[in-house]
């Protein structure tokens, strides 16, 4: 199940950590890009600059440069904002831009007399609608209870909230079209 390639490297892109060499991570990820899927190239991209591996200029810069990357890995240098919380964050974000829907401002701090009271995955503040992406999570002692509270507090400042989970993905059209009505509300 292991495929080996072999390729030249620009001595710029290797590094050596702890005596091995390695390919440096904006390299790396422009490598790994372009194997991956398109949408899936996106959700890569995404975890590696949320996670602070990567800038996400310079792996546009990067990726611009001639014969430096294909033009599928430019258009998901492009797609990718790292901004999704999770793959799956990024994966919604990819299928409500795809549905047509207006883009949404990603990790939207939303502000109620005069402070924060929540960061929500995805939102139209104007019409004061979030969308948040419900993952499997491990019980923690109180989370419920924070989830419902900010939820409340939510509510309470007028936000409509829409959840979406890992089945909902599943079912695009469905999701688009609950999306689609709870923008039209």
């Amino acid at each position: 199940g292991i495929r080996a390639r072999r390729a030249s490297l620009d001595p710029d892109d290797v590094r050596v950590l702890d005596g091995v060499h390695v390919l440096s991570p904006v390299a790396a990820t422009v490598r790994a890009a372009a194997l991956l899927e398109p949408d899936e190239a996106v959700v890569a991209i995404d975890r590696m600059v949320a996670a602070g591996v990567v800038d996400l200029e310079a792996l546009r810069a990067r990726a611009a440069r001639p014969h430096a990357a294909s033009a599928r890995v430019r258009r998901a240098c492009t797609r990718a904002d790292g901004l999704a919380g999770s793959p799956q964050e990024t994966r919604l974000r990819l299928l409500m831009a795809g549905g047509g829907l207006p883009v949404p401002v990603a990790q939207y701090v939303v502000r109620h007399q005069g402070r924060e009271i929540a960061r929500v995955d995805s939102a139209w503040p104007e019409l004061r609608l979030a969308v948040e992406y419900d993952g499997a999570w491990p019980p923690e002692p109180g989370r419920f209870a924070r989830d419902r509270q900010r939820l409340n507090r939510l509510q309470a400042a007028g936000w409509t909230v829409v959840f979406v989970t890992a089945a909902d993905l599943h079912r695009p059209a469905q999701l688009l079209a609950t999306l689609r009505e709870a923008l039209h509300r």
